[in-house]
């Protein structure tokens, strides 16, 4: 649906990572958003599904405790989508005492005729604090939500500076990139099976890089062969791809040493979860 591709859109920058495959957010983000008048905290939590593991149950436990904490919830559905994970995510809003706001994404792949039919359509499922249809790749009516937003937010304490994007450490964003790179070179279950591990972030003063040393843990021989591809090409195009991505981050060169190992089935291993920072 787009979640994270909506946040990073109004931020103006990236913090959180992108795929086209389910279940790609595993962690709530917060990614922090300062107007001349207000300042939005803004969670990205995993999506709501039925979980096959004891991950996907960690994922779904995240969303629903972020649900607790904040004082306004945007539902993301596809413009002009109903899907029947939908149906699933409709009954579960059901409890969700803080006003919601329907957001249909993707809006530019319909008319706008026909956003305005399907939101029409899907406010008579439940009531909302407003809804809007956008889209987050191309930026259409970003401003617009943003004053929805403002419009419905208490007025509270400034938690954050200005200059803040997101209240993750270095380490959390810099595995994300690697998860990332990944995700978008992979196929089938082997993404999802992969965690990252940041063993070290060490400023080279003398040759005026940083250096970072990664371990990307899968759960079976077979996917290590795949992580690493034929004659390192994979692993290679990861490490070049994620490196472009956190010298933008942090602004300075970056030498990324990628190692593989194998982890057999830590999804459903709670001491690996914590591990990796799941628990």
């Amino acid at each position: 649906m787009g979640k994270s591709t909506l946040m990073n859109a109004l931020l103006g920058q990236k913090v959180a990572i992108v795929s086209d495959k389910p279940q790609t957010t595993r962690n709530t983000i917060r990614g922090v958003l300062t107007l001349e008048h207000a300042q939005i905290v803004f969670l990205d939590t995993p999506g709501l599904h039925n979980p096959l593991h004891k991950l996907g149950e960690y994922m779904v436990k995240s969303a629903f405790q972020a649900l607790e904490d904040v004082d306004l919830v945007l539902w993301l559905v596809e413009a002009g989508v109903w899907a029947p994970a939908d149906n699933h995510i409709l009954g579960e809003l059901s409890t969700v005492r803080q006003p919601v706001i329907l957001v249909a994404n993707k809006a530019d792949q319909i008319s706008p005729a026909e956003s305005e039919d399907f939101l029409h359509e899907v406010e008579q499922k439940r009531e909302f604090a407003a809804s809007i249809a956008v889209s987050a790749l191309q930026g259409t009516k970003l401003s617009e939500l943003i004053e929805l937003i403002v419009e419905r937010l208490e007025e509270g304490p400034k938690y954050y500076p200005d200059d803040w994007l997101s209240d993750q450490p270095e380490r959390f964003i810099v595995a994300e990139f690697i998860r990332e790179e990944l995700f978008l070179r992979t196929e089938q279950e082997v993404p999802h099976s992969i965690a990252v591990d940041v063993e070290e972030i060490k400023e080279d003063a003398e040759k005026n890089l940083v250096r970072i040393r990664a371990t990307i843990y899968v759960e079976r021989d077979s996917q290590k062969g795949i992580v690493i591809g034929q004659g390192g090409r994979m692993l290679k195009a990861v490490g070049t791809g994620a490196r472009l991505q956190i010298e933008r981050l942090l602004g300075t060169r970056v030498h990324l040493d990628l190692w593989v190992k194998v982890k057999k089935d830590w999804r459903n291993k709670p001491g690996a979860l914590r591990e990796f920072g799941y628990e």
